[in-house]
C-alpha cells in the first residue's frame, strides 16, 4: 500500500531507535566519567575517548606543572614569603649556609664597604658581621615588588637597620635592592640613606667613582681571606 503524500518518506525503525537510545547512554556514560576524572585527578589532563567524542577538552586551560616548579620552593610561596626570612638572618647575625641558597652561583652584593662577587664572597661578606658589631638587625621594612620580564623580578625593600659596634648604637636607612631571574637572586645592593651606590657611572668624576669601586673589591679581598673564604662555620 502506498503511503499518502503527507506521511513522512522514512519512518524511523525499531534497530535506529534502539542505536540512539544506546548513543545517548553512551554520551551521558561519557559525562559521567569525565566528570570523575576532574574529581580525582584534578592537576591532570584526562586524556579519554569521551573527550573527542563530546566535542573534546581543551587542555591548555589546564597546565599540568613542571617537576621543576613543583620541588621550587618559590612555587608554594610567594617572592617575599621565601626571601625576607633569609634576609633577616642575613643582616641579623645569625646566617647559615641554608639562607645563602636564595643567590645564584655568580651572584653580586654590594654596598658602600664591600663589593662581593659569587656566592662565597657574598658569605665572607655577612659571616663576617658578628665579628664587627655586638648587634644587627633589620628592624624595620617595606617591600614593593616589579616584573622587570617574564622570569626577572625587582624586588625593593625599604628598611631600618641598627648595629651597635664598641657600646654605641648605629640607625641608619636603607634601601635594598634585589634582581632575582628564574627564582634566583643575582644581585643585591644594599643603598645606605637610599643613595646610588659610587662607581664611574653614578658620580661626577669617573676616577672617583673608580677609586670608590677599588676601595669596596679591597675591602671584599680582605674580608673574604679573614673569613676563611666563604667557609661555613662549624665545618
Amino acid at each position: 500500500m502506498p503511503l499518502p503524500m503527507w506521511a513522512p518518506r522514512y519512518l524511523p525503525t525499531s534497530s535506529s531507535i534502539l542505536s540512539l537510545a544506546c548513543m545517548r547512554e553512551l554520551r551521558l556514560l561519557l559525562e559521567r566519567a569525565k566528570k570523575l576524572c576532574v574529581l580525582v585527578f584534578p592537576a591532570r589532563r584526562c586524556h579519554s575517548l569521551g573527550s573527542r567524542v563530546l566535542g573534546g577538552m581543551d587542555d591548555r586551560t589546564r597546565r599540568e606543572p613542571k617537576a621543576k616548579e613543583l620541588d621550587d620552593p618559590m612555587f608554594k610561596k610567594s617572592l617575599s614569603e621565601y626571601l625576607i626570612p633569609h634576609l633577616l638572618n642575613l643582616y641579623g647575625s645569625r646566617a647559615t649556609a641554608r639562607d645563602f641558597e636564595i643567590y645564584a652561583p655568580n651572584a653580586t652584593f654590594e654596598d658602600p664597604l664591600m663589593c662581593a662577587r659569587g656566592v662565597k664572597q657574598i658569605k665572607s661578606a655577612f659571616y663576617s658581621l658578628p665579628k664587627v658589631f655586638s648587634e644587627s638587625r633589620i628592624v624595620e621594612y617595606s617591600i614593593q615588588e616589579n616584573v622587570v620580564a617574564p622570569g626577572n623580578i625587582e624586588v625593593l625593600i625599604d628598611n631600618k637597620q641598627h648595629y651597635k659596634i664598641f657600646g654605641r648604637d648605629v640607625d641608619l636607612t636603607s634601601l635594598i635592592k634585589l634582581n632575582i631571574v628564574e627564582g634566583k637572586v643575582v644581585c643585591h645592593e644594599d643603598w645606605w640613606d637610599k643613595k646610588p651606590l659610587k662607581n664611574k657611572d653614578t658620580v661626577k668624576l669617573p676616577l672617583v667613582g673608580r677609586l670608590a669601586e677599588i676601595t669596596r673589591r679591597g675591602s671584599m679581598l680582605v674580608t673574604h681571606a679573614m673569613m676563611g673564604f666563604g667557609k661555613d662555620p662549624g665545618i
